[in-house]
């Protein structure tokens, strides 16, 4: 039986990667023809967008997971299908119920590979890119790092620590200097939100550096006249799906803690967190469309139902994940109820079946 099981995960997997590999290249060739429209701008050249889109490699893969498992399985129980292995296997006394044990053990693999880059590998990668993209672009953004966004205007540096949707900011260090690099005046505001064509900063404590001696006065509210625009700071503005499940929950909390909107994070928090229980379920339908009513028909048939059922729940998800931020549904709902309904599909299919 050990046998069966690796000649079976051998093929799943086989049939994943080369899935996985047409899937990517398909999605990075038009991202990078995406990306050409921007090429002149600063530095950004052909060689950083064919950099960008390299290192943007690993969020798509987390984000075709479920894509990727259902189109990857359907293919590789349709080889053996069609080349009459399965029949000879179950002719032998392998049980379906075995057959299906070695698909989803094979998956749960690749699932728990899929979440791993997508947790670990993807946020960090993807901050690499928009960072590396950011610089290039502009000449006034020189770094984004650990402590938020650098930038030099004039002889004024920069320090933004949170770059908040609607076009807000918090957590601004701003310090000026003379023409000898000397530091004359620092001020810190503790947010800023773009109003009339300028950056009206609140809460602000200054401090002038005049003869060795430090003069300090606090404001409520300060017009900042900067060429950091809000265009500008959109390339690094924090994007939902780049997080991992934890960042986003700790980017919740701030939202929150601040008396910010937050349901945008939720709902790709809460889609994050089904997409493992949705690349399950991928397999099942998997399962159903060699065993059950399609098993008499071509691969070609199967791999088009699969990419019909694949496209259609993304579309669904989203559109109806939209829909919930419109009318303020509960993210958690509507994450959860395109799931369900795959959910009721693969049951509904696998039960024919038997």
């Amino acid at each position: 039986m050990k046998i069966i099981d690796r000649y079976i995960s051998k093929n799943i997997m086989f049939s994943v990667m080369i899935v996985l590999f047409v899937l990517l290249s398909l999605f990075a060739f038009f991202q990078f023809l995406d990306e050409l429209k921007d090429v002149g701008k600063g530095r950004y050249d052909t060689g950083k967008a064919f950099m960008f889109v390299l290192l943007t490699l690993p969020t798509l893969i987390y984000q075709l997971l479920p894509m990727t498992v259902l189109l990857g399985c359907t293919i590789g129980l349709g080889i053996l299908a069609s080349n009459s292995e399965l029949t000879a296997m179950r002719s032998a006394g392998v049980s379906l119920e075995h057959i299906m044990g070695s698909v989803f053990k094979i998956s749960l693999v690749i699932i728990i590979l899929g979440v791993v880059v997508g947790e670990w590998v993807a946020p960090k990668s993807e901050h690499k890119a928009q960072t590396m993209r950011s610089v290039a672009m502009s000449n006034n953004l020189t770094l984004r790092g650990s402590q938020g966004l650098w930038a030099k205007d004039g002889a004024q540096y920069i320090n933004v620590r949170n770059i908040l949707p609607g076009q807000r900011l918090s957590n601004i260090y701003v310090y000026e200097v003379d023409h000898q690099h000397h530091v004359t005046h620092v001020f810190r505001a503790a947010s800023a939100v773009y109003r009339d064509n300028n950056w009206v900063l609140q809460n602000v404590m200054h401090s002038y550096l005049v003869k060795g001696n430090v003069i300090a006065h606090r404001e409520k509210e300060h017009v900042w006249n900067t060429a950091l625009s809000p265009e500008l700071l959109n390339v690094v503005t924090v994007k939902p799906n780049t997080l991992s499940v934890w960042g986003l929950y700790q980017y919740i909390h701030y939202l929150e803690s601040n008396g910010l909107s937050s349901d945008q994070y939720k709902q790709s928090m809460w889609s994050k967190l089904m997409l493992p229980l949705v690349s399950g379920i991928m397999v099942l339908l998997s399962v159903s469309f060699v065993f059950g009513p399609l098993r008499s028909v071509s691969i070609a048939h199967r791999v088009l139902t699969g990419v019909l059922i694949g496209i259609g729940y993304h579309l669904f998800s989203q559109t109806f994940a939209y829909l919930g931020l419109v009318v303020k549904l509960n993210p958690a709902f509507t994450a959860l109820m395109p799931t369900l309904l795959a959910m009721l599909l693969a049951v509904v299919l696998i039960r024919r079946v038997y």
